[in-house]
């Protein structure tokens, strides 16, 4: 071997540390071990290896959970799991992980060693660069199109303000058309008499005097409606209408 490698066992049987610890050191690797996840971590954090090998079955964090964080922070190492209870689905979960093995107990020499070397002889994996985000651009600002929530809430404003005002018409026109109804029955009915013929201009006056205050409350309450609804209608189509780019 061209330099020395450094390889972590991480496992609760002090005897499978020692069984890597005879037969790797024979072939120049340096052996840590580590007792569970917690102080694997904590050895990581305090220096670099080259190989770790994980047991499944630890107390608190399992050996699969320690290869997901393993990976999560350094990417580029491989991580071999050792277990004596294989199954599909923790193959599985370890292949998702992104192991570069899966030993079941109990190991030859031949088997660790062989899995070390096969671990270590692809080339290690740098990790992904973050992407660099690009200046900012020197073309002038374009305002982004509106959120339908806030056409909405301008909707919703403008009907709660015109809300009083349609009320207040409904209540003016219902006596007007109600007193109009009435007097065109009257009329009718009136017309059919010889006598009421000098009558029917007497009852036209009669009734537009009676109406004329009416439709000038209906305008009085119509006019600010309108207004109002035409500052609403524009609100909402100035924030609803792009900006046309130069």
């Amino acid at each position: 071997m061209s330099a020395i490698r450094k390889v972590l066992v991480v496992d609760d049987d002090p005897v499978v540390g020692k069984s890597f610890n005879r037969v790797l050191s024979q072939k120049g690797y340096v052996v840590i071990t580590a007792q569970d996840a917690a102080e694997a971590l904590e050895k990581l954090r305090e220096q670099e290896v080259d190989l770790v090998y994980t047991d499944i079955r630890m107390p608190g964090m399992d050996g699969i959970e320690l290869a997901e964080e393993m990976k999560a922070r350094r990417p580029w190492t491989p991580v071999v799991i050792v277990t004596g209870y294989g199954s599909k689905a923790n193959e599985e979960r370890a292949k998702a992980a992104g192991v570069s093995g899966f030993l079941n107990k109990p190991l030859s020499p031949e088997m660790i060693e062989e899995s070390a070397a096969l671990a270590l002889s692809h080339p290690a994996v740098a990790p992904t660069a973050a992407p660099v985000a690009a200046p900012p651009s020197s073309a002038p600002d374009i305002l982004p199109a509106p959120l339908p929530a806030a056409e909405s809430r301008l909707k919703n404003i403008a009907l709660f303000l015109a809300a009083p005002f349609i009320g207040l018409i409904y209540a003016v026109l219902l006596p007007f058309v109600g007193m109009g109804m009435l007097v065109w029955i009257a009329g009718k009915a009136t017309m059919k008499q010889p006598i009421a013929a000098k009558g029917v201009d007497y009852l036209k006056t009669i009734g537009l005097f009676i109406v004329a205050p009416l439709i000038g409350l209906a305008y009085a309450v119509m006019l600010p409606l309108v207004g109002l609804a035409m500052l609403a209608w524009t609100a909402v189509r100035a924030l609803t209408t792009k900006p046309m780019s130069p």
